[in-house]
């Protein structure tokens, strides 16, 4: 049985242990457990469902948030991030790995998605480590060159589509 000078400094101990934990990080807490220090960051091994293609530092953006782009549960998701000033931009593009895979040092599209947005950015995907991607986002056009043919394009299929809808509309209500 622990004498009464032991429970008390056993007392003193868990209390200064407590204090220390709660200044700590969820990345320190990770790094102090007897495991930490060979614990990897995610996507450095490279057994998860997705690629990661980053296009800006995670450094500029104070929260974040994933999209789904294109089909639900699709190939594609956006990690967008939003700056101090609360501007928001992409941080990053997850690819899933059934629609892409690593071909030598460089990511390939396997689905016409994907192919789409490998073409839109402004370099190629350069692997770093197990399933992290690097390369710049697409280029910025400049005011004077819009709308582009694309933008032209996409205004005149949403006005058909509207038109098309209330036309709808109006035939169901004459309908009743």
């Amino acid at each position: 049985m622990a004498s009464k000078k032991q429970s008390d400094a056993a007392k003193k101990n868990i209390k200064k242990a407590q204090q220390a934990w709660k200044k700590m990080t969820s990345r320190q807490h990770s790094l102090a457990q007897p495991q930490g220090k060979s614990r990897k960051r995610p996507g450095e091994v490279g057994e998860g469902m997705y690629f990661r293609v980053v296009v800006r530092p995670k450094s500029e953006f104070v929260t974040f948030r994933n999209h789904d782009v294109g089909r639900k549960g699709g190939a594609l998701q956006r990690l967008a991030g939003k700056r101090q000033s609360g501007s928001w931009d992409t941080q990053a593009w997850l690819i899933n790995k059934k629609s892409a895979h690593i071909q030598g040092d460089i990511l390939v599209a396997d689905s016409h998605d994907v192919q789409d947005l490998l073409d839109t950015l402004g370099s190629k995907p350069v692997h770093v480590k197990g399933d992290i991607f690097k390369a710049k986002d697409r280029p910025n056009i400049p005011e004077k060159e819009k709308p582009t043919l694309a933008q032209r394009k996409a205004r005149l299929e949403n006005i058909e589509k509207a038109q098309h809808a209330r036309w709808r509309s109006g035939m169901s209500s004459h309908q009743v």
